[in-house]
């Protein structure tokens, strides 16, 4: 009876020492995966890090040499983008676009402030026939000029704001080609600007 039980205990012994070298076989062999957040900080886990999706991930062998790397997916923002512009001729058919409808929009202020400015010649003109009275020019006539300065006034500030809107436009698309180049290098679709950019 006794033997039985030795037979027994060795038999449990026997296959603990087994699962435990299965298990320590399964946690030698397990991957490591390493990277550095956006915060500046080394992370490991045993599978690939949330936190570091958006960015280079090392997957190192229990030796800790490198097995392979991990390049950075997509985010949702990141895929609708490349959707959209699935190459770089695209991207730069709308950049040209954006600064061509700026420039359009600048272009037209330019013509009006020079109307403004013929407008405003003739007013003074007039005005100049009261230069040595000038209680006595009319009201409306400094009304006129008045409104004209007014107009002018708008038509320099939309001409300064079509000059901000034009650094936004190529600051928008520069962000976004930051991000599309590495998708366009995947795709194997990367070729050189089709349009120049603009200051």
């Amino acid at each position: 009876m006794s033997n039985h039980h030795a037979e027994i205990s060795a038999l449990k012994s026997a296959a603990a020492l087994l699962l435990w070298g299965l298990m320590s076989g399964s946690v030698m062999a397990q991957a490591i995966y390493s990277c550095v957040d956006d915060k500046g900080r080394k992370l490991t886990s045993d599978r690939p890090i949330a936190e570091c999706m958006d960015r280079v991930q090392k997957e190192l062998n229990p030796s800790g040499t490198v097995k392979r790397v991990l390049a950075p997916q997509p985010s949702a923002t990141d895929r609708a983008l490349m959707a959209r512009y699935p190459d770089r001729a695209s991207h730069d058919k709308e950049r040209a676009a954006a600064l061509a409808q700026s420039a359009a929009v600048s272009a037209g202020a330019v013509k009006r402030l020079q109307e403004l400015g013929e407008f405003r010649k003739g007013i003074v003109s007039e005005l100049a026939f009261y230069k040595s009275t000038p209680g006595n020019a009319p009201a409306a006539l400094k009304r006129r000029l008045d409104e004209a300065d007014a107009n002018i006034a708008a038509q320099k500030r939309l001409v300064d704001e079509q000059d901000a809107e034009k650094s936004r436009i190529n600051k928008r698309f520069d962000d976004e080609e930051v991000k599309l180049k590495s998708q366009w290098g995947a795709a194997g679709t990367a070729q050189e600007p089709a349009v120049p950019k603009k200051p």
